[in-house]
């Protein structure tokens, strides 16, 4: 186990920090439109408009840190319950997932905590209130199968795109469009987590534990039916990689299916036939 952490920890620490920054931004933009000592909130009332703004602005957050020097290398998995799918499908150790997901709940907690240092504690402003995750007026049942739905749709999108050799490059754009769509039409029902790492950091933070074995258990239980979901239309060998974006020249730590890629027009291509087949 010591020897496979001191050789793979910088993708922990990468994933660490990705989850970080983005639980950073998360909490800058509740910051920004909520808390009362700011003035913006009374030019965007809508609270559509808000979700809007910030589903953009998160979505682009993804989208960056995707196609990072950084995200390149890790993968950006950035969620325990992308980790746990991958490894459930067979590209990761476990040693390996085990201390993704350590790092994942490190990170989003180090990211909100340093936030607050930074913002002098306002975002535990009850308006704000450490961006917690919680069911909206809808009700537990609504905030669960809202949960379970976008977290079945996003790892749907994530096997099929990213194992698609024409479209696999284009996986995290489409990632950042799908987590900015969440935002702006979900969250009313869960508050739009999909990661436990994300809730646990808020929840921590807050001191709020309300209905939090949803964010457990909801976006876990989505993502692995759309892994048997696509092994069973696709089968097992076509999940190539738990890459994210896998076109570039930085290092793989998983079990890659993608040792055949070629280099044509000054980039990397994928060869249509998978490993194995």
């Amino acid at each position: 186990m010591m020897q496979v952490l001191r050789k793979h920890y910088p993708e922990y620490l990468m994933e660490a920090a990705g989850l970080g920054i983005l639980l950073m931004v998360a909490g800058g933009m509740a910051f920004l439109l909520r808390h009362p000592a700011l003035s913006i909130h009374q030019f965007i009332t809508e609270p559509i408009l808000q979700r809007l703004l910030t589903g953009l602005v998160m979505g682009l957050t993804v989208i960056s840190i995707v196609y990072s020097p950084w995200g390149q290398q890790s993968g950006a998995h950035l969620n325990p319950v992308v980790t746990f799918t991958f490894f459930r499908l067979g590209k990761i150790h476990p040693i390996d997932a085990g201390f993704y997901i350590l790092f994942q709940f490190l990170g989003g907690l180090t990211g909100l905590l340093l936030l607050n240092q930074i913002l002098r504690g306002a975002i535990a402003h009850p308006k704000v209130h450490f961006v917690v995750t919680q069911p909206g007026p809808s009700g537990v049942f609504a905030a669960f199968l809202a949960e379970f739905t976008i977290a079945t749709g996003m790892m749907l999108m994530v096997l099929f795109v990213s194992n698609t050799p024409r479209l696999a490059r284009y996986t995290g754009l489409f990632a950042g469009m799908l987590f900015a769509t969440y935002i702006t039409i979900e969250a009313p029902l869960s508050g739009m987590s999909m990661n436990p790492a994300r809730t646990f950091a808020s929840a921590l933070s807050a001191q709020s534990w309300t209905d939090i074995w949803i964010y457990f258990t909801a976006p876990l239980a989505g993502m692995l039916l759309a892994a048997e979901v696509y092994v069973r239309l696709k089968g097992r060998k076509a999940v190539r990689c738990a890459k994210l974006h896998h076109l570039n020249n930085k290092r793989c730590i998983f079990r890659c299916g993608y040792r055949d890629l070629t280099v044509r027009n000054g980039q990397f291509v994928l060869s249509d036939k998978l490993p194995g087949s």
